[in-house]
């Protein structure tokens, strides 16, 4: 079984892969756009983007809408028709009362944490909060999405989305040239198989990588998954930042969430952008700039982010921080994820177009290789699994998996400070790799 793991990682990348292409619509080269096209985006906008109770306008230029919390995209879907939203607040995974001592190894010595962590400034946030408004009480904030949004897209049906394969199913069984031959590169730590997934956390630190192409992203996040990672019926929920000037139309690190109960076929979506995600903080707007950064050699700013399943209602919450409760997926979207998860991952994933024939130049967190350590390299800290008690247990045997080391790599370890560990990510382009 061990030896099936990397090729059962290889393969959900796979299909991550298969439903994502590399080439892009931007709206800006077409002289016109024709007046049904455009009648077609505005009515799909005016479903998606609720009457606001109130907006508040960022200085990135995003508009931010205090949609109240029953009017939010989410209750839209066919599935959640009759859906009340969860007003008792679940039970956040508790910690283990006695936590097991972790001997530091040369990784965790090389890296300097134990003095680093005077460096580490949290609660990284997001730029609409800088004018000092809020949204009130009782609504949610929706990024605003506009027409330009939508043309960016290869299509309205795949606005939002991560894109479907034109491939054929056969090719499956050829994961790792498929991968690459895809042009998603990863550098990714992974659980083995497992019955008594039920949730993950990891704390990462947020950076802006440098975007070569507009059609290429760069991003960092978790994937709690469930189904098979060969067929069309693999549940996923992912969580965590990107860079991705196509979906957001600039370079600035983005909080998101993405789902799909298909495969990426035909359910889910990114952020708020389809119905499904259920909002219930009106502080934290998915798809929002996150900021402050982290530095080169300075001062390192990371968010945590957690997943995991309500015990009591089976809805599956995403929170943020310590103990700030960002909203949920409902356990109706979902087959597999209904019941449990089988795996988690963590890591970095960009998009390599090879423009012009060479590798992209787009990096890979801080642009930096894992072996630079705190301050350059970027790192996914404490990483966690939600066992069948509801409580969080560190993430002990990890795999790591990353297709070009020349180009990205990770490493990963663990220590007291830190528990398991990993520094990720890579400048792309370089002499080692062309």
């Amino acid at each position: 079984m061990v030896n099936l793991l990397p090729r059962l990682v290889l393969l959900h990348l796979l299909v991550v892969l298969l439903h994502q292409s590399v080439w892009c619509f931007n709206y800006t080269k077409f002289r016109q756009v024709g007046d049904l096209r455009l009648s077609r985006i505005q009515k799909h906008l005016d479903t998606l983007n609720k009457p606001p109770v109130f907006s508040i306008q960022s200085p990135d230029g995003d508009i931010i809408d205090c949609v109240h919390k029953r009017k939010q995209p989410a209750l839209d879907h066919p599935l959640l028709k009759n859906h009340k939203i969860q007003r008792v607040p679940p039970e956040m995974p508790k910690m283990r009362s006695t936590m097991e001592t972790q001997e530091d190894d040369d990784g965790g010595k090389s890296a300097n944490i134990s003095q680093s962590d005077g460096y580490i400034r949290r609660g990284a946030w997001q730029m609409w909060h800088r004018n000092g408004e809020r949204c009130p009480k009782g609504t949610v904030p929706v990024r605003r999405s506009t027409v330009h949004d939508v043309l960016r897209a290869n299509s309205l049906y795949d606005f939002g989305k991560k894109r479907r394969s034109m491939a054929p199913l056969a090719r499956r069984a050829d994961a790792p040239d498929v991968v690459s031959g895809n042009g998603h590169e990863h550098a990714i730590a992974y659980t083995g198989t497992s019955s008594e997934i039920y949730g993950a956390k990891a704390t990462i630190n947020v950076w802006d990588p440098k975007i070569e192409v507009l059609n290429e992203f760069s991003l960092s996040q978790i994937w709690v998954l469930s189904g098979s990672f060969d067929g069309s019926d693999l549940n996923s929920i992912e969580a965590g930042w990107q860079v991705s000037p196509e979906l957001y139309g600039d370079s600035r690190p983005r909080l998101f969430t993405y789902w799909t109960s298909d495969a990426y076929q035909a359910t889910g979506c990114y952020n708020l952008l389809c119905s499904g995600f259920v909002q219930t903080n009106s502080r934290i707007a998915i798809g929002a700039a996150i900021s402050p950064l982290s530095e080169f050699q300075g001062s390192q700013f990371d968010v945590t982010i957690v997943i995991w399943k309500d015990p009591k209602l089976g809805n599956w919450w995403m929170g943020f921080g310590d103990n700030t409760l960002v909203g949920y997926w409902p356990a109706e979207l979902f087959t597999h994820l209904a019941d449990r998860a089988t795996m988690v991952e963590w890591g970095g994933e960009v998009v390599n177009s090879r423009a012009n024939g060479r590798h992209t130049s787009t990096e890979m967190g801080s642009g930096h290789f894992a072996e630079d350590g705190f301050g350059k390299a970027s790192y996914f800290r404490n990483l966690e699994i939600v066992d069948s008690d509801n409580s969080l247990i560190s993430a002990r045997d990890i795999s790591t998996l990353a297709e070009n080391t020349n180009c990205y790599n990770i490493k990963s370890s663990s220590n007291n400070q830190w528990g398991t560990y990993f520094y990720y990510g890579g400048p792309g382009r370089n002499p080692e790799c062309q």
